[in-house]
Formats: C-alpha cells, structure tokens, sequence
C-alpha cells in the first residue's frame, strides 16, 4: 500500500503556498514599504484633486477646542490634588472659572 495520504497533503500545502513565494519584493523601497500609488496619482498633492484643502476657520476652531479641553484638565488635576478625589464634570469643581487657570500650587 503506497502512502497517498501524506503526499497529496504535502502537494496541497505546496499549491496553497505558491501566492507567498510568487511576490519578489522588487517595488518596495524598503523591506515592508512596499506601498504604491495607482496610476495617475500626482507625485505632489497639494494643487491637487487630492488636496484636501482644509479651512482656516475651521482649523482655528479645532485649536481652540483643544486649548479649552487642555484647560479643563488641569481643573480636574489641581481638584484632584486639592481633594483626592476626581471630579469629571468641570462645573461641580468649586471654583471653576472657564476663564482662568486654576490657582497655581
């Protein structure tokens, strides 16, 4: 009785395999940075179709919501130190000002 079990298995793991063995790596500028851009893409993006152009306004805004979380923050953290206990909401810290800075230790 011949063995026809492993071979066939053996073949399987080989035919299944092949897609692995068949890239050669030869578009990637470095080992794993093989990323390409599909033709028509523009070397340079901004002046672009794909420039996203983002607004001034609303990049202000974004600074601005930013800065305000930054703030409310270190509300959190002086009450924290001030209490040992951590208050979420900003506005049932004693007195929280959303104008100031909380006092300096």
């Amino acid at each position: 009785m011949k063995p026809i079990g492993p071979i066939a298995l053996a073949t399987a793991a080989l035919f299944l395999a092949a897609p692995a063995f068949a890239y050669d790596g030869t578009n990637c500028k470095a080992p794993g940075n093989c990323w390409e851009p599909k033709p028509g893409y523009p070397d340079k993006v901004a002046g672009s179709k794909y420039d996203p152009q983002h607004d001034p306004a609303e990049l202000s805004r974004q600074g601005e919501a930013i800065a305000a979380m930054e703030q409310r923050n270190a509300w959190r953290v002086h009450h924290f130190r001030t209490t040992g206990s951590f208050e979420y909401n900003v506005r049932k810290i004693p007195g929280y000002d959303e104008s100031a800075q909380p006092p300096a230790e």
